[in-house]
């Protein structure tokens, strides 16, 4: 009888890590697509460093922030008793880091490419910043943002150098999909690898194949709208 824990380990860890992900990429990419200041493309280019670095790389500065001795991990036993490494909490961190920056670069565009006229003639009526931001910049910026939050989460889901170094292998606690795969095909289980192979692949191939499918239905719906 097969064990769906990786599974639902995976689809858990994904999805409160898109969510974190969505979240701050969407007020990241907001705040400084309407902000000059001094310093902002070096903190672009942290934001976006996990894409260019290997995972393990990634994980290795997680590992020196969140072990028990590190900046953070070592404040968070201390005073709330909370441990980072080796736990599901650690391997969600972890799908955070290396799937932000593609939330943040979808909401980037989609945020530079509005009409900034809809908005400033928003502005004009008395609408206060957060309406215009919730009946204009969001609503017009939705397709870029949505395809950021669909490609976060299929990265969030296949996460696994990152997760390794600071989450390590746990049956039952961080035994995503990717681990469940690794691990399998170093003790010989051929079968049980396969078997998870279908399984992100198809997870993976379905997410991407719903994207396209409802890109190419709002761009038709727009081309109509404009005929």
């Amino acid at each position: 009888m097969t064990d769906y824990t990786p599974l639902m380990l995976s689809l858990k860890i994904a999805g409160i890590s898109t969510v974190i992900v969505f979240i701050t990429g969407v007020f990241f990419a907001h705040l400084f697509s309407r902000k000059q200041f001094f310093g902002k493309s070096i903190i672009e280019s942290l934001f976006l460093l996990p894409l260019v670095l290997p995972p393990t790389v990634v994980g290795f500065g997680l590992l020196i922030l969140f072990g028990k001795k590190g900046w953070i991990g070592s404040w968070l036993i201390e005073w709330f008793d909370i441990q980072i490494v080796f736990t599901w909490i650690g391997a969600v961190i972890a799908s955070v880091v290396v799937s932000f920056p593609l939330m943040y670069q979808s909401a980037s565009a989609a945020f530079d490419s509005l009409d900034r006229r809809m908005e400033n003639a928003a502005r004009t009526m008395g609408a206060s910043e957060w309406k215009v931001f919730r009946t204009i910049t969001f609503p017009l910026a939705w397709p870029g943002l949505l395809a950021g939050l669909v490609l976060s989460f299929a990265r969030g889901l296949g996460e696994f150098g990152a997760t390794l170094m600071l989450a390590g292998y746990i049956p039952g606690k961080t035994d995503t999909i990717p681990m469940a795969i690794y691990f399998a095909v170093e003790s010989g289980q051929m079968e049980k690898a396969t078997f998870w192979v279908v399984i992100i692949v198809a997870l993976g191939f379905s997410t991407i194949m719903w994207l396209n499918w409802w890109s190419r239905r709002n761009m038709q719906r727009y081309k109509n709208g404009h005929t």
